[in-house]
């Protein structure tokens, strides 16, 4: 293990089945996968030899998990495609969700740490429960609409929670959208939703799949990629 005063933590991991040095890009370092045959000095001279470039790279991720966590307090504006998010403090001794109105009322008792892991999790675990409820009612229903508009077909929908990718096309045609879907703005969740759709066409991203996109998006595709790019889950 060497301490890297620009990288973070480097980790070295000996492996049997690693045919060449594999490095790992953390937020608070790097984990490098060794061949049995390679030295870690030799591994150094590779990690030095592309520096720049994973600093960038560690850079980037760092920004994105900033932006993915969401931190809940009294002072959140959090709104989804169908309810804002308001959290307050009450007299209460647990926390409690209410939706009603379109807006999710979390009430939690006075002096609660936000900073807290478990806290965290709580509240994203009642506001996923909602979300879940909403994606079930509105996603399948979009998709079928849209499908019909372009003359897709499909065999089915399924919500996930899924906070890696927004959605995913099976090679049965069945399409899987994260509960998550929720937190964008409409036009992106078509987007996405297209984006599965155009799969039950292409199943790799290649030249002809993004013919499809470019068809279905007026020629827009680009620059609706280039725009989810700036949203991430909640961490």
């Amino acid at each position: 293990m060497v301490k890297d005063s620009e990288l973070g933590t480097i980790e070295f991991i000996r492996s049997d089945r690693a045919k060449h040095i594999r490095v790992r890009i953390l937020s608070t370092g790097l984990r490098v996968s060794l061949p049995r045959t390679v030295a870690q000095e030799d591994a150094m001279k590779f990690i030095h030899s592309v520096r720049a470039k994973l600093i960038k790279k560690q850079t980037k991720l760092e920004k994105g998990l900033q932006r993915s966590n969401i931190l809940i307090n009294e002072t959140t504006k959090l709104d989804t495609h169908s309810f804002s998010v308001e959290a307050k403090s009450s007299e209460r001794t647990n926390i409690f969700f209410s939706l009603k109105n379109n807006v999710l009322s979390i009430e939690f008792p006075n002096g609660t740490d936000f900073k807290d892991k478990q806290i965290q999790e709580h509240f994203w675990n009642g506001i996923s429960y909602f979300l879940r409820k909403e994606a079930k009612r509105i996603l399948p229903e979009r998709t079928k609409l849209l499908a019909a508009k372009f003359g897709f077909t499909f065999s089915g929908v399924k919500i996930q929670s899924s906070k890696s990718r927004w959605g995913s096309c099976s090679r049965t045609q069945s399409i899987n959208l994260s509960l998550y879907l929720l937190l964008l703005p409409s036009h992106l969740i078509d987007y996405v939703i297209l984006h599965e759709l155009c799969h039950t066409k292409e199943m790799n991203h290649g030249a002809n799949f993004w013919i499809w996109m470019d068809r279905v998006t007026n020629n827009k595709s680009d620059e609706l990629k280039a725009e989810l790019k700036n949203y991430h889950m909640p961490n």
